[in-house]
């Protein structure tokens, strides 16, 4: 009974947040700031989080492939793929999806022991609105730029593997 009355709490909040916002004006000033909030300041742990993926990819995809019956470039085209087509996007939003998580999460939390969202909703205005659509917006705009930049990152982490080891070569 308690998950139902959870559900349909959640249900509710959903509904006041994803309604058109009262003051279109206060949304897109608060959106740019959740843009550089949410996507840019999460470039740094993108990058070196995509460059271990790409590096450690080359490396188990070469070592684990040492038949003299595969093409030579194999390797290279098994990191390519998997990075493109499934480990960048997945890894990079299990990543954010903590980062940012946490970060909503204190922010909104310390809000509300501050008593803001309180004065919000006393002032008339839409707190979960106000407060949690520009968020969700931002990160829903960043994302693919950010798992985009994450792929093109991985594949100079393989490709650095190949310049700095002499476990595979850059032609490879």
């Amino acid at each position: 009974m308690q998950i139902i009355h959870e559900t349909g709490k959640y249900i509710l909040l959903m509904k006041r947040v994803l309604v058109a916002p009262d003051r279109w004006r206060m949304f897109f000033r608060q959106f740019p700031r959740e843009l550089e909030k949410l996507g840019l300041n999460s470039m740094p742990i993108v990058i070196i989080i995509s460059v271990f993926i790409g590096a450690i990819m080359t490396i188990q995809t070469k070592l684990n492939t040492e038949n003299p019956m595969l093409p030579t470039y194999s390797t290279g085209l098994v990191t390519r793929d998997t990075l493109l087509l499934e480990f960048s996007s997945t890894i990079l939003c299990l990543i954010l999806a903590g980062k940012i998580g946490s970060n909503i999460a204190s922010e909104i939390g310390t809000m509300r022991i501050t008593e803001q969202i309180d004065a919000l909703e006393i002032m008339g205005v839409n707190s979960a609105n106000y407060l949690i659509l520009p968020k969700v917006v931002a990160f829903v705009v960043m994302m693919p730029v950010l798992v985009i930049f994450s792929m093109a990152i991985g594949l100079v982490g393989g490709y650095a593997v190949g310049m700095f080891s002499d476990i595979i070569s850059t032609a490879d």
